[in-house]
């Protein structure tokens, strides 16, 4: 009888090996062991606390994903990052073991209490979509979301188009103090810069360099709130500006030059010159264009404009004085010759006029013997025309050191 009924158990035991368990784990279960059904939104409004005594902590992390767009007139820069917030709710925990393993699940945002965050800076931009948080069996949430903001920024333009600007992004909760709420960075800056040079993904004006981090405590009406700040740093790439603005500037300075020292009249040399100014007038138009309207103390570009506009009008002086002195030399070269006669020509008298005469022509008088004026006026006519080329060279050498010394101070600024 024993046997039989071994045999019994044994058969049925094999008849059930392969089949499929009685009860399947699901989402749903986790979600009524939690009730988070029932849960009046109340409750996602409390801090998780326990312990009264100590804050809740929420690590920050930080991805920068693009820079978007920068406008110095505004003073606004715009990025695109990603927040990842981490944070404990001792009140939402389960066993893995009692639900098939399921070890996390995915919730809405306003299920359970979430950090009330917000960036200082923020003038402008779009709230994120993802309104999703993920949260693991030991109670541990976490939160990842894409931020498009705009933001204020107190840009230094000093050095333009060679400037690095430095922007800060400030996480601040001004809702719970430092007893209840600080928030502490995941990460280090050397981490982040890392992570966000291989998530960037725009290529333009603008290139991100690093990131420092800085972490303190606000104080307002005697209470300490938990700030996280990330100072982002981006260096302009300058190539656009150089071939826009900064070369033909240069070229045309150059052309200036090479009229002032060229071999022209000094009227084809005024002609040339105006219409280099002209031209020069209209890239001033276009920088005024790009930088803002009010400034500390004028950027080293708007000086560099301006110092060479400045040596260009020196240069159409120069060329309207000398011209000035070449006419003036011209009246006077007329003046004096008109006046200048041959001593050894003698006045023509009829024959019988020589022996009444003869005294006179061989004793002229005085005003006749002060004849020798002319040959001394000549004479300052000639150091005169030797005078013009020594003044055009000194006036042309001493422009061109000028030239020199003004944008070697240019570069100097802008390299230092």
């Amino acid at each position: 009888m024993m046997q039989g009924v071994f045999v019994a158990i044994l058969t049925f035991s094999l008849g059930t090996a392969g089949a499929a368990p009685k009860y399947l784990c699901t989402y749903y279960d986790v979600v009524d062991y939690l009730n988070i059904s029932s849960h009046d939104k109340l409750h996602t409004y409390i801090l998780p606390k326990i312990n009264l005594k100590e804050p809740v902590e929420v690590k920050v992390d930080f991805f920068l994903v693009s820079i978007l767009s920068v406008v110095e007139k505004l003073q606004t820069v715009s990025f695109y990052f990603v927040l990842n917030l981490e944070w404990q709710n001792p009140f939402a925990t389960w066993d893995p073991r009692d639900f098939c393993n399921i070890s996390e699940i995915v919730l809405p945002m306003d299920t359970y209490w979430s950090p009330p965050i917000f960036i200082l800076e923020r003038v402008n931009g779009q709230n994120p979509e993802l309104n999703y948080m993920v949260l693991m069996h030991n109670g541990t949430f976490n939160s990842t979301r894409p931020y498009q903001v705009t933001l204020t920024c107190s840009l230094v333009i000093f050095k333009f188009p060679f400037d690095t600007q430095m922007c800060n992004l400030s996480i601040a909760s001004f809702l719970y103090p430092v007893t209840d709420f600080v928030m502490k960075t995941r990460r280090t800056p050397a981490e982040v810069v890392r992570d966000s040079k291989s998530l960037i993904l725009t290529d333009g004006e603008w290139k991100f360099t690093n990131v420092s981090i800085i972490e303190f405590t606000e104080m307002l009406d005697d209470k300490g709130f938990s700030v996280v700040t990330y100072v982002i740093s981006m260096d302009r790439r300058p190539t656009l500006y150089i071939l826009n603005l900064i070369l033909p500037t240069c070229a045309l300075y150059l052309l200036d030059m090479a009229v002032l020292f060229g071999p022209s009249s000094l009227e084809e040399k005024i002609n040339f010159q105006i219409a280099i100014i002209l031209g020069s007038s209209m890239l001033a138009v276009i920088l005024n264009n790009s930088l803002p309207t009010s400034s500390n103390k004028p950027p080293i570009i708007v000086v560099f404009f301006l110092g060479t506009f400045l040596l260009m009008i020196m240069a159409v002086l120069d060329t309207f004085f000398l011209l000035y002195q070449q006419r003036k030399s011209g009246r006077l070269d007329k003046v004096l010759r008109s006046f200048q006669q041959d001593p050894h020509e003698l006045p023509k008298a009829p024959p019988d006029d020589l022996a009444k005469r003869g005294p006179q022509l061989l004793h002229p008088p005085k005003k006749a013997q002060g004849q020798g004026q002319p040959t001394r006026r000549l004479w300052q006519l000639q150091e005169l025309d030797q005078f013009l080329p020594v003044l055009e060279k000194v006036l042309l050498f001493s422009h061109l050191f000028l030239s020199l010394f003004f944008f070697t101070v240019i570069f100097v600024k802008w390299s230092s």
